[in-house]
């Protein structure tokens, strides 16, 4: 049996049901840990009085947001990484910076085990406890939700209020949500029937399309390899060009996602999803990378993207696999250096402007006008090579097979024009008669 257990704790129904049964059923210590991804003041606000009121010997909130902006949100969006081509991970991207945080509390108090309040159907546990098994295998893991008999909304309040546990719960909630800097999902209530559409009391950050102003809104965004330095030309912290993108782009209806999803665990599960800010910074992203990456490299980071997303999904972010992912992309961003402008309108985030030093487009080779440096005479050559494999199979299988002086015929022309024999050349040789 722990002696002392360190809880990922919110200060929800959950977490505070969670702490006074962790003390009962394990006789142990409980101490809590919040870790601050950018909930918000609301969820904040008196979570320490919370903690120790439920029970905990000690609460520690740890300031992450910038941790988890940097380290885990620009590697995901870097590698163009987007779940089922719809979600932006805005929860999967979180876990793996909380569990880390939560394993070095285990680690500063002496405590010999982890716990947390992911239920057994969701995709949460296997992100939490992937990132215990890679960062603290030594540590034990107690997930209630799979051991207790508590089995729904109404009996968690009950256990609460029967031990004096102040929680502002209730049986009228609808939506199970989860907000970080990042984003906000939405799930339950209306939204497990995929035939309702989502209501409007569903949506917290953003507008609706009717509500977005009807003028447009260009932001400028300036990256360095790849990161976000300054918006509308004002130098700022990473975790605070999210939450200014996240008030313009919800101004302007950007960023809602309904979608059903395949979990990890095989159900799926329908969410609603908001994430305006990411969503511009995604935008900007790819109209830097159209500039200057070349063919190749585009195409093989859209490869990276699906299986990163899915590393990130499935709770795989402490891996050699995804650290090799990140590698490639953070050597292809060394080029992504430059300016962009996206311009919000009625629910759209669109890149309309990019430059950089690194541009590898050049008008004097792509304009429509005259130019001074294309032979567009070269392409035939280009063109007969690149589809010659097609050509050799077609001509194998007999298709416009030519006849033998047809061949003969485009051999003397491909060998071009012989060479005119000179007049001095070709002038007939005079007989000369022997004098007798």
């Amino acid at each position: 049996m722990p002696k002392k257990v360190v809880l990922a704790y919110s200060g929800g129904l959950d977490t505070s049901a969670i702490m006074p049964w962790l003390k009962e059923n394990y006789e142990c210590d409980v101490v809590a840990f919040v870790g601050d991804v950018g909930q918000g003041d609301a969820e904040l606000e008196g979570v320490e009085e919370k903690a120790i009121n439920s029970g905990a010997s000690a609460c520690h909130i740890v300031d992450l947001k910038r941790e988890f902006v940097d380290e885990y949100v620009y590697p995901t969006i870097l590698s163009g990484a987007i779940y089922e081509g719809r979600y932006l991970l805005g929860t999967s991207i979180a876990r793996p910076v909380l569990a880390k945080g939560q394993v070095e509390i285990a680690r500063k108090v002496g405590a010999d085990a982890v716990a947390h309040g992911c239920t057994g159907k969701g995709n949460d546990q296997v992100r939490f406890e992937s990132a215990f098994a890679a960062l603290a295998p030594d540590l034990e893991v107690i997930a209630p939700w799979r051991e207790w008999d508590l089995k729904s909304r109404s009996d968690l309040i009950n256990y609460i209020r029967e031990r004096g546990i102040p929680c502002s719960a209730s049986l009228e909630k609808i939506y199970s949500r989860d907000r970080n800097l990042w984003h906000i999902s939405h799930e339950g209530g209306e939204l497990e029937d995929p035939w309702n559409a989502p209501p409007d009391d569903v949506w917290v950050l953003t507008n609706s399309v009717a509500q977005a102003p009807d003028a447009p809104e260009d932001v400028q965004l300036k990256f360095e390899r790849g990161k976000a330095v300054a918006l509308n030309g004002k130098t700022m912290p990473s975790e605070e060009l999210i939450a200014e993108l996240n008030k313009i782009g919800g101004k302007h209806a950007v960023g809602r996602v309904d979608i059903v999803e395949n979990r990890l665990v095989g159900m799926k599960s329908r969410g609603c999803y908001e994430t305006p800010g990411g969503t511009i910074l995604v935008e900007a992203l790819r109209g830097l990378e159209q500039l200057v990456y070349d063919r190749q490299t585009l195409h093989y980071r859209e490869q990276i993207a699906l299986k990163f997303a899915e590393l990130v999904y499935d709770g795989q972010w402490f891996t050699p696999l995804r650290e090799a992912l990140w590698a490639a992309v953070q050597k292809m961003a060394e080029r992504m250096t430059g300016e962009v402008v996206v311009r919000l309108h009625k629910g759209g985030a669109q890149a309309v402007k990019r430059r950089s030093p690194n541009s590898l487009f050049s008008v004097e080779f792509a304009t429509f006008d005259k130019d001074e440096v294309y032979n567009q005479a070269h392409a035939e050559g280009f063109i007969r090579l690149f589809s010659l494999p097609a050509r050799i199979a077609a001509l194998n299988a007999g298709v416009g097979k030519k006849s033998k002086g047809q061949t003969e015929v485009e051999s003397k022309r491909a060998s071009g024009p012989k060479s005119r024999p000179s007049a001095k050349a070709s002038a007939p040789k005079r007989k000369v008669k022997a004098r007798t």
